[in-house]
C-alpha cells in the first residue's frame, strides 16, 4: 500500500485513482490528519505501507521525522517548486528521496522498490527453495520456469515470501493487498485467493509450500 500525504484533496484521488490503475492500493491523507494517524496507528497496519508519499502541506516537512519513528517504508517527497532550496529541505527533513511533478506512478514504484533494496541489502529477487520471488512486478518462477499468477495471487506470494519463516495473519495479508481503508473488499476473499494460490503450487510443485493454523495465520518456509 501506498500513503499518499498531501492537503489537496484534488491531488489526493488524483493519486489514487492513478495507483489504482496499477493495481496497488493506497490512502490518502491531509497532512494534519496523517501525523495523527501516523502516531496512532497499529503496528500491522503500518507494515503494509510500501512507501509513503509526502507533498504539500503546512506540516510537510515535519512527516518524515514522525514516519521514522514508526515505520522505515520508504519516504518520497514530491516537490512542485523546481528549487535546490526546496529539494535539499526536503532531504533535511529526512526524506529518502525527491521527485518533482509531474513523475509517472510507475517511477514512484520503481524508486521506492530501489531505495527498500537499498535499505535492505536485497537483491530484486527473492528465492525459496526452488520458487523465485520477484520484487519489480514479474511472475515468479520455479525451478526456473515462468509461473504465471494473477496479480493478487502474486502479490500474496510476494508478501509470504517476504515474511518467510514468520506467520502472518489474514487481516495482515489483506492490509499488505488491498489497503488498510478498503471498505468495498471483505477480509474473507483473502482465503479465496489463498486457497487457488495453493493449488496451483501444490500441482507445480506436487506438495503445499504454505502452512496454516487456524486462528495463527499462514507461513511459507523451506527447510
Amino acid at each position: 500500500m501506498i500513503v499518499v500525504v498531501d492537503d489537496r484533496e484534488l491531488v489526493k484521488s488524483g493519486y489514487t485513482s492513478l495507483f489504482g490503475r496499477e493495481g496497488v492500493p493506497s490512502a490518502a491523507f491531509d497532512s494534519a490528519e496523517f501525523g495523527e494517524w501516523v502516531s496512532t496507528a497499529a503496528d500491522s497496519d503500518l507494515d503494509a505501507v510500501e512507501a509513503f508519499l509526502i507533498g504539500n502541506g503546512d506540516q510537510a516537512l515535519e512527516l518524515p521525522r514522525a514516519i521514522r519513528d514508526r515505520s522505515q517504508a520508504p519516504v518520497i517527497a514530491v516537490s512542485e517548486t523546481p528549487s535546490l532550496e526546496s529539494t535539499l529541505a526536503f532531504f533535511d527533513s529526512g526524506v529518502d528521496d525527491v521527485v518533482r511533478k509531474p513523475v509517472h506512478p510507475r517511477e514512484i514504484l520503481a524508486r521506492a522498490a530501489a531505495i527498500r533494496r537499498r535499505l535492505k541489502a536485497l537483491a530484486n529477487h527473492t528465492d525459496i527453495g526452488p520458487i523465485r520471488v520477484y520484487s519489480d512486478g514479474r511472475d515468479p518462477e520455479i525451478e526456473g520456469r515462468t509461473f504465471p499468477l494473477p496479480r493478487r495471487e502474486r502479490r500474496i506470494l510476494e508478501y509470504l515470501v517476504a515474511n518467510r519463516g514468520r506467520r502472518v495473519t489474514k487481516q495482515q495479508i489483506f492490509n499488505a493487498i488491498y489497503g488498510i481503508f478498503d471498505e468495498d473488499v471483505e477480509e474473507n476473499v483473502v482465503e479465496s485467493h489463498i486457497s487457488k494460490l495453493r493449488k496451483k503450487l501444490r500441482k507445480r510443485l506436487d506438495f503445499d509450500p504454505i502452512d496454516s493454523k487456524r486462528f495463527l495465520g499462514y507461513l511459507i518456509d523451506w527447510d
